[in-house]
């Protein structure tokens, strides 16, 4: 299974392995999306550790049944999980286990999910309809989540917040923000919006 190097040293030291002498509260989050929606990107600009993936080359008899409409530059895909983790305020690690994206990956989901507290669902506005299905398993689970729309340099800009919340069928308390997956900073934002919906929703589990 290859391995990246964080593109974020500031999370934490470059190649930590042990967690934080602050660390209080350990919380498993599922980062999900569609294929190519960049769940690998978000992991790598935020863990303080050096994320687990597993990934492999698309294959000719992968491109027959992966849709490669809008991500056509793809050349690898997550064929297990992606790993990482990241220190927030307060005492809280979120380890973060990134989901396969596609169909033939479903079989995996409910073993990846088992314990987790939510989910941040990853989506792109190009192909907004490959979002249902990866929705359609984040709440047969049950899982709390929330929405984080990857901003891709040639994404249209029209849409606006209500539009999107209507396009997807979201709840009006799933919060939906818009995230720079390549970015530290924004991920970091994407998922606090996570924290704070989760805490919301069950302040006492969230203690």
């Amino acid at each position: 299974m290859a391995s990246a190097p964080s593109s974020t040293p500031s999370a934490g030291a470059p190649g930590a392995v042990h967690q934080p002498d602050t660390a209080r509260d350990l919380v498993k989050i599922l980062v999900a999306g569609p294929f190519g929606v960049g769940k690998t990107t978000l992991i790598d600009s935020v863990s303080e550790i050096r994320p687990l993936h597993t990934e492999e080359h698309l294959s000719e008899a992968s491109t027959q049944v992966d849709d490669l409409d809008g991500v056509r530059d793809k050349a690898t895909t997550t064929v297990a999980i992606d790993f990482g983790r990241i220190s927030l305020p307060g005492g809280v690690v979120l380890y973060l286990f990134g989901t396969p994206g596609q169909e033939r990956f479903r079989s995996l989901w409910d073993d990846i999910a088992y314990g987790a507290l939510g989910a941040l669902v990853l989506v792109d506005s190009r192909r907004l309809d490959a979002s249902f299905d990866v929705l359609g398993l984040v709440e047969d689970s049950g899982l709390p989540y929330a929405v984080a729309l990857n901003a891709f340099p040639d994404a249209p800009t029209h849409h606006g917040a209500e539009r999107l919340r209507r396009a997807l069928d979201l709840e009006p308390s799933t919060p939906l923000v818009t995230c720079d997956a390549r970015d530290a900073d924004s991920s970091i934002d994407a998922l606090l919006a996570l924290v704070d919906h989760l805490i919301a929703r069950d302040p006492a589990e969230a203690r």
